[in-house]
């Protein structure tokens, strides 16, 4: 049985989903079910649900937001998988672990691999990395996969805010010199899953891994492709401007290169996300469809 921390937000949501679908058995926890920063909390869950894996998919993930609660960004994002690392090791549990590309500073020209070295810009980044760190210090026996520019049909995400704004605005501006592979989280869910799977065989599949969308956009690109997906459904055009970073100030700082090199993941586990574009178009379909409106 697959054990699911987090699973309130919009990745737990779907590897439920995916789970209920391929007829898995998983049970999900919520963060108001159990912090995992309390080790008595992660204790007594582990004890009560004798799980074969954990997958920890709960995050602080307001990146802006960090820059001014630094202390509850580190609670959940360092503090909780070292809590989660350690109830792991007393209970020979192996430990699948999600982070971010913002762990990274973006000034590296191509891809970046699992063996580049990390240089998080802000506060964000930061307690993704010490959590990741707190993981390989206290488990050997972790799966640590990062990702990037997440979104779905779960949840609060940038997909389902330009939907919105595309109904609201006349005209929409977005950042178009930062570089990433958005990441659906059904893709996500299928590859967390797959790595579970391999645990449960034995594999000792153990280490850090990329996985991201396949292709690269920039957040400008992301947003035109999820308008021109929503046209037909909506019948609404709304044009979409480039512009610089610096045209877009905020508080937290964004890796200007945040490409991920997913081929080792692919290589090891069988699983390759689908074409960014792919997905983004499937992703609006989902959310649209619904509706009653026809392409």
């Amino acid at each position: 049985m697959i054990l699911v921390f987090g699973s309130g937000g919009q990745l737990g949501q779907e590897l439920a989903a995916l789970a209920r679908q391929r007829g898995l058995a998983l049970r999900g926890l919520t963060r108001a079910q159990v912090d995992i920063a309390n080790p008595s909390q992660v204790e007594n869950a582990l004890a009560e649900a004798r799980p074969s894996v954990i997958i920890n998919a709960g995050a602080y993930t307001k990146v802006d937001r960090a820059e001014a609660e630094p202390a509850e960004a580190m609670q959940a994002n360092a503090t909780g998988p070292g809590v989660l690392a350690k109830a792991c090791a007393a209970a020979g549990l192996p430990l699948i672990h999600v982070s971010t590309d913002y762990v990274f500073d973006g000034s590296q020209p191509g891809t970046y691999r699992e063996s580049d070295p990390i240089a998080p810009l802000g506060v964000y980044g930061r307690s993704k990395a010490a959590g990741e760190h707190a993981i390989r210090e206290i488990l050997s026996e972790h799966v640590i996969v990062r990702t990037s520019w997440v979104y779905g049909v779960y949840g609060a995400n940038f997909l389902k805010t330009i939907l919105r704004l595309a109904g609201e605005r006349e005209e929409l501006r977005i950042v178009a010199d930062q570089r990433g592979c958005p990441t659906s989280t059904a893709d996500l869910a299928e590859a967390l899953l797959a790595v579970a799977q391999a645990l449960g065989k034995g594999r000792a599949v153990f280490g850090t891994y990329h996985f991201a969308g396949s292709g690269a956009t920039t957040w400008h690109g992301f947003a035109q492709r999820i308008v021109a997906a929503q046209q037909p459904f909506t019948g609404r055009f709304v044009p979409v401007l480039p512009i610089r970073t610096d045209e877009y100030p905020t508080p937290a700082q964004r890796p200007a290169n945040s490409e991920l090199d997913s081929s080792r993941f692919s290589e090891t586990f069988g699983y390759t996300a689908r074409p960014w574009a792919d997905a983004v178009d499937h992703a609006v379909e989902q959310l649209l469809a619904p509706l009653g409106t026809t392409p």
